[in-house]
This record gives structure tokens, C-alpha cells and sequence, in this order.
């Protein structure tokens, strides 16, 4: 049988193996860390916090996926409903903003409606970023304050610097109506496209790999540092080689090309422009579990350090000591828009302060864990040199018969679900050869 080679072991490079697997061809995976599932990792720290790496949540539709992932877990999973809320200037206002005016300034609720209502009986004007979209779906006024202040925080990039090919439901259209009862009342409907969730109940959202971990070959700390496709060779950076006859990877595409020799130069500069935010974790413990009512917040405010907020405890009751809390802030840097010129470790006290200073944090709560983890990956960044850097890269990978996938491998803005798809779709397209 043709020998086929998965690097990478995270969502997509299992879903690649599963594939597969269920149709009889034999894979083996190799993986440079320690441990099985890429960003799909959860840690437990000594005093029994788990923090994954990242929010993470399935929210998916499909039926196929939501009895994979419960079968993983042997249907031991929390179903929650989803609250989310956003802080702006001391405000804390329901999700999403363009529907929950009701409380804020009197000034900045009659600029966001009058504009609102403009943009509706205007034809959009050519719209070819990120910040004409936002101006001609809700007005100025609201654009600028909120989603362009949240964006340039999350992306790293100013919002005429993207485009809006990652969209898709993120970002809710509100209807005249919906605008101004949100306005008028604290009572509005939910409408965010998250509305409930599922949350393995125990070991971390890591533990939704299990299934796939058992049924697929992997190798870990096994490291590639070269692959030479005239010869369907790898090497690692132990020195060993092995062969293949096809080959997928999740690798993220910059660090990828580098790694194949005979790359055109034309090829490595177009991978070289290809953007992706980094994220800094700062994880807290704390002795109490009654610190927000919200699964995730949103800060617009440029003076607080993170971008986001999570609370593991709350998406399942093994994510902590009896009793206890936890807070996972995001803090987001990029090389191409904002260098990260500190230490990580340097950013935990300026989260704390924040936290605090947001009211989260009580003076008198005692913090019993505190640490960060650095992601390099962590968001695929829209701006304007992507389409056609990954448009490069891709002819050439399909030119050397290399199957990509998952966020980074694609260079998409995947959900994990859509991951995990995504490593199957890889798989098909050598059985298809085959």
C-alpha cells in the first residue's frame, strides 16, 4: 500500500487520519510536541485548574460532528447555554453591542440610530475592506466606536487593512427595529449566531480527541524540518528521514514552505506576507466561582491589556477546585502590525491590575494560580496581501502534490468542527487519487 504521511496532529491532521482510517488506509502521524492535539490541548496545573489552549467550545450544526465529539467523550459533555457581554468605558452591555444601547450615553445612542437609519436608505458605496463594510452596515458612529476599536485589538490590524472574506455570521445585522428596542429596553432577544454550546465535563476540551487518538498512529516529538518532494522525503531534526508516497500537513504555510527545498523565491516572499496574529494566555485561579455571569467578554476599551475574556469554570465543574474560579484573558500581538516587545511573563501583573480594575478581581480574593502561555498562532489575519500570497502558495503545494489543512494549513479562519472537515477533505482527495 502507498504510505501515507499526516504532519501534525491537532484537529485537522486527525480528522485527516480518521478519514482514512475508517476507509482502510493506513497513516502514521508525526506531531513535534509532547503530546497529541495541536491547539486542541489542555493543561492541568498542581492545583487543579485545566485551562485549554484558547477558548474553546463546539457549537457546531452538524449532526455527524456533534456524535463524533460526543462519542469521544463517551456522551459525558455539559450543554450550555451561551451568555456573552461586552465592557466599554465602565459599561458592561449584553452581546451583540448594535442590539443592547440600552444604558449608554444618550449623545453616542442618538449618533449610532441617526446613522444607523441613514445607512439604510443609502446604497452601499464600494465596499473593499473591513471598515467600508462596517460604515455601510451600521453607520459611522457605531463602526468606529465598537467593532473597529474591538477589531483593531483581536485582528491587530486597522480594519481599512482587512478584508471581509472571514466574515460569515460573525458579525449580526440588526434590523431598525431590533436597534431601537435594544435602545429603549434591557430585555432583547438573543441573536448572537452562539446560542448554546458543548463542553466535554471532563480533562479539558482535549478530551474530544480521544476517540481519534485511538484509532490513529502517532509519533510525537518528532519534529520536521525538511521536506524535499522530488524524493518524497522528510527530514527531522533529529537527523532521521522517512519516506512517503503522499503527504498532508496542518503545518502553518510560512513555516512550511520554508521547510521544502527547491521553494522558488517568488513562493517563499508570497508565504513570508502571509499574516497571523499571536496570543498571550494569562490564566488566573481564584478562590471563588461567582466572578461573571457571562462565558466570554468583550473589551473595546484600548487601555485594558487583553481583548478577551473567558471563564473555564463555567463551562464545566472539572475545570476547578470545588469552589473556585478561573479567568482566561487573550492578549493579541502580531509581527506584521504589533510586535510583541515584551516577555509574556511580563504582561500577568498588567492582567491582574486590569481585572481588578474592571471589578472582576476583588481586592480581596486570593489568586492561587497565575501564569501565561505564549501561542505563536493563533488568528489568521485578512489583510490585503492574502489572497493572492495564498493563492501562490497553494499552486505551488498542489504543483508538489501536498495536501493541506486545518486553520493554518488552509490559512482560513477555521471553527474546529470546520478543522477537523477540513483533514477529512485532505484524506479524500488522496483516496480520490488512489
Amino acid at each position: 500500500m502507498d504510505k501515507i504521511v499526516i504532519i501534525g496532529s491537532g484537529m485537522a491532521g486527525l480528522g485527516a487520519a480518521y478519514r482514512l482510517n475508517n476507509e482502510g488506509a493506513k497513516s502514521v502521524v508525526y506531531d513535534k510536541n509532547a503530546y497529541v492535539g495541536g491547539h486542541t490541548a489542555s493543561w492541568k496545573d498542581r492545583h487543579g485548574f485545566i485551562f485549554d489552549e484558547g477558548p474553546h467550545i463546539s457549537f457546531t450544526k452538524d449532526e455527524r460532528m456533534i456524535e463524533l465529539f460526543a462519542e469521544s467523550v463517551n456522551h459525558e459533555y455539559e450543554s450550555v447555554k451561551a451568555v456573552m457581554n461586552n465592557h466599554w468605558c465602565g459599561h458592561w452591555i449584553k452581546h451583540p453591542v448594535q442590539c443592547n444601547l440600552h444604558g449608554l450615553p444618550d449623545e453616542l445612542v442618538i449618533k449610532v440610530i441617526r446613522d444607523f437609519v441613514d445607512v439604510m436608505n443609502t446604497t452601499p458605496d464600494n465596499i473593499n475592506t473591513y471598515e467600508d463594510w462596517l460604515k455601510n452596515t451600521y453607520g459611522t458612529s457605531f463602526a468606529r466606536t465598537f467593532p473597529m476599536e474591538y477589531g483593531l485589538k483581536y485582528h491587530t490590524a486597522p480594519a481599512d487593512r482587512m478584508t471581509t472574506d472571514w466574515l460569515g455570521p460573525r458579525l449580526y445585522r440588526p434590523s431598525l427595529e431590533e436597534v431601537l428596542r435594544g435602545a429603549l429596553s434591557p430585555e432583547t432577544d438573543d441573536v448572537h449566531y452562539i446560542t448554546d454550546f458543548r463542553y466535554p465535563s471532563n480533562n479539558g476540551f482535549a478530551s474530544y480527541l480521544t476517540l481519534f487518538k485511538k484509532r490513529v498512529n502517532v509519533i510525537l516529538e518528532k519534529q520536521v524540518v525538511k521536506v524535499d518532494p522530488q524524493t518524497r522525503t522528510l527530514e527531522f531534526i533529529d537527523g532521521s528521514k522517512d519516506n512517503y508516497d503522499h503527504l498532508i500537513t496542518s503545518v502553518p504555510l510560512p513555516e512550511l514552505v520554508a521547510m521544502i527545498r527547491g521553494a522558488p523565491d517568488d513562493v517563499v516572499a508570497a508565504a513570508e506576507k502571509l499574516a497571523c496574529s499571536k496570543c498571550v494566555l494569562v490564566n488566573i485561579g481564584l478562590d471563588r466561582d461567582d466572578i461573571s455571569d457571562a462565558h466570554v467578554s468583550y473589551f473595546y476599551d484600548r487601555d485594558y491589556v487583553f481583548t478577551r475574556l473567558s471563564f473555564p469554570h463555567m463551562l464545566s465543574t472539572g475545570n476547578a477546585p470545588a469552589g473556585c474560579g478561573s479567568i482566561q484573558a487573550e492578549l493579541y500581538y502580531s509581527d506584521k502590525y504589533r510586535p510583541l516587545d515584551k516577555h509574556p511573563e511580563e504582561l500577568v501583573d498588567p492582567t491582574i491590575n486590569d481585572l481588578k480594575r474592571c471589578g472582576l478581581i476583588r481586592e480581596e480574593d486570593r489568586i492561587i494560580t497565575s501564569d501565561y502561555r505564549l501561542v505563536q498562532y493563533a488568528n489568521v489575519i485578512y489583510d490585503h496581501d492574502r489572497a493572492d500570497a495564498l493563492n501562490k502558495v497553494q499552486e505551488f503545494l498542489d504543483e508538489k502534490k501536498i495536501q493541506c489543512c486545518g486553520r493554518y494549513g488552509e490559512w482560513g479562519y477555521y471553527w474546529t468542527d470546520e478543522s477537523f472537515k477540513s483533514g477529512e477533505s485532505a484524506a479524500q482527495r488522496i483516496l480520490d487519487s488512489l
